[in-house]
């Protein structure tokens, strides 16, 4: 099964929700293989990355978010871990590991402590180039402004609300990912 079988089976209706996860997911698509293309000394899988990108957060339509036209009843810090429990349960482990580790700039198990989160105890940090290169073009492209992509001063200015972390992980992408 494709990506675009699965977004269809989990998203059947053309409505306001299903175009903004696409308009959403293209973007960060986009962005994520505008980065593999530009360093190939990571090896990156582009077709995996194209895949993994598109379905990233197949999991929001069962999450509380009105603005976003998401109207299910779990908190929207779990939609990452909802996708992965879609995409493990359709056969797709590695694009499942993509969807629990994309939100924020990765979680960590102290931060889940800290934050107080409604996840399971345990680290949602992207480890693989794939899962990095995915959460780095993700934090460009908000739901709430898709039209729009965010500076990487933008795109850090909403990262801090919620922690250090994060801000040092993404900062550290930005080094890594930037066209030298």
């Amino acid at each position: 099964m494709d990506y675009l079988s699965l977004i269809n089976k989990y998203y059947p209706a053309d409505d306001a929700l299903r175009r903004l996860l696409l308009d959403h997911s293209q973007s960060v698509m986009r962005k994520a293989l505008q980065i593999v293309s530009s360093h190939p000394e990571f090896n990156a899988d582009a077709a995996f990355v194209e895949e993994a990108a598109m379905l990233h957060d197949i999991g929001v339509f069962r999450c509380d978010a009105p603005g976003i036209y998401c109207h299910g009843t779990e908190p929207y810090i779990r939609h990452g871990v909802i996708g992965a429990e879609i995409l493990r349960a359709e056969g797709f482990p590695r694009h499942a590991r993509v969807c629990e580790r994309h939100t924020g700039a990765g979680i960590s198990q102290e931060e889940v402590v800290s934050q107080h989160l409604p996840l399971q105890l345990r680290s949602y940090l992207p480890e693989t180039i794939e899962e990095q290169i995915i959460c780095y073009a993700d934090k460009f492209f908000s739901k709430s402004r898709p039209e729009r992509e965010k500076t990487y001063e933008q795109a850090l200015h909403s990262l801090r609300k919620f922690g250090d972390a994060g801000v040092e992980r993404f900062s550290e992408w930005h080094e890594k990912f930037k066209k030298v």
